[in-house]
């Protein structure tokens, strides 16, 4: 078989894998990160940094130590066993709740004193009578439906009233929330009237003698385009602090003030590398079909992992500062890439799927353009059986 035209010295070498995937979660650049979402928010604003879903799968424990040594006085989780798994690591923060106050969660969120996010004022009094067992009073924080059509109460402030007095002192109405459903898009009215929604509402709230000691509405995009009039008390930083932002959208969208970086870099070890001929089939269906003789490497990763299915035959990764297109279909637990042109590569060492390398750079926002998904869903695939390392 005529052999690929590359590079043969195969002793120089890259750095050697650490696992079969895994991915690398700078301590120094998530508090970087959080420094720089202050510096937008500015004096008097709160930081509740979002800690879901392990941290947007940066690891939760982890990252909650960086940013409590950094200040951070609030977290946010999604449910109550996140916030538990925090408590038992020893996080000291207030954690709130954000989408989970179901019947059997309710005694175990006073239990290790987490704050929860109620959206149907008819659970004020099953949260007053949890405090009455416990004999203390609990906070909660009230979210208002302001036009997101998720979670979120869409009582009005006469109604709300009425449920809080009936709850009395046991429960305390700590914080009143919304949650934005069109921030990057500068075109839309809706973040506007949502806004509006929500202050005529808490200002409705107010003159009936109930004014939490936190309103927030922001999060990421609303500060990183220094929307200020959405700060409130209280941001809950969540993408801008593992290192993005959404675009924005819209001809009146203003520039991008918050300077973020990614804090994550995902590798893959090298399991196999082979030469093949001309018109190859590579991978399920033979997707691929090589146009000359190339050399292949076979990567130990897949979609198991959290490389999007769809980016075979579109998607790349970076072999020693070289890009490398992925070859074929992606497979579940391996991923085929052309390493023709690439400096060598051999078994046991390790490809970049997310980070930088030299000039070459590859983030969770371009893999996720060409997947035809979102960068949240990138970052939060990226599988639990992957190792993190933190730096």
């Amino acid at each position: 078989m005529a052999q690929p035209s590359i590079i043969t010295n195969t002793t120089i070498r890259s750095s050697p894998a650490l696992h079969r995937s895994w991915v690398e979660v700078s301590g120094r650049q998530i508090a970087e990160n959080f420094r720089e979402v202050r510096r937008v928010a500015g004096d008097g604003v709160e930081l509740m940094p979002v800690v879901k879903a392990d941290a947007y799968r940066h690891g939760a424990v982890a990252v909650s130590r960086v940013l409590e040594e950094e200040g951070a006085r609030w977290l946010a989780v999604s449910n109550a066993d996140e916030g538990i798994l925090l408590r038992e690591a020893g996080c000291r923060a207030h954690i709130l709740v954000m989408a989970d106050f179901l019947p059997f969660e309710r005694a175990a969120l006073a239990e290790h004193h987490l704050t929860p996010v109620i959206h149907d004022i008819g659970d004020i009094a099953d949260w007053a009578a949890i405090a009455q067992r416990f004999g203390r009073t609990l906070p909660f924080h009230l979210k208002v439906d302001s036009g997101m059509g998720r979670l979120g109460t869409r009582a009005n402030a006469s109604a709300i009233a009425e449920a809080l007095d009936a709850a009395g002192p046991a429960v305390q109405l700590e914080g009143l929330m919304t949650h934005f459903a069109s921030a990057s898009d500068f075109d839309s009215p809706q973040t506007g009237e949502q806004c509006a929604y929500f202050r005529t509402l808490a200002n409705d709230l107010a003159s009936r003698g109930w004014k939490p000691k936190y309103l927030h509405m922001a999060s990421t995009n609303p500060v990183g385009y220094a929307m200020r009039d959405s700060f409130c008390d209280l941001v809950r930083p969540g993408h801008a602090i593992y290192g993005y932002v959404s675009p924005a959208r819209g001809a009146t969208a203003p520039q991008l003030e918050l300077r973020v970086k990614p804090a994550l870099t995902w590798k893959a070890a090298v399991l196999g590398v082979k030469d093949v001929e001309a018109n190859a089939r590579i991978g399920y269906g033979g997707m691929h079909v090589t146009r000359g003789p190339s050399r292949i490497a076979i990567l130990a990763a897949g979609y198991a992992d959290g490389i999007p299915h769809r980016l075979g035959a579109r998607g790349r990764v970076i072999v020693r500062g070289t890009y490398a297109p992925i070859v074929g279909a992606v497979s579940m637990d391996l991923t085929t890439i052309d390493i023709t042109n690439c400096p060598p590569v051999g078994v046991g060492d390790s490809v970049i799927l997310l980070g930088s390398e030299g000039d070459a750079s590859i983030d969770a926002q371009q893999m996720a353009r060409l997947a035809g998904t979102i960068s949240y869903n990138v970052l939060c695939g990226i599988h639990a059986r992957v190792k993190r390392v933190h730096v």
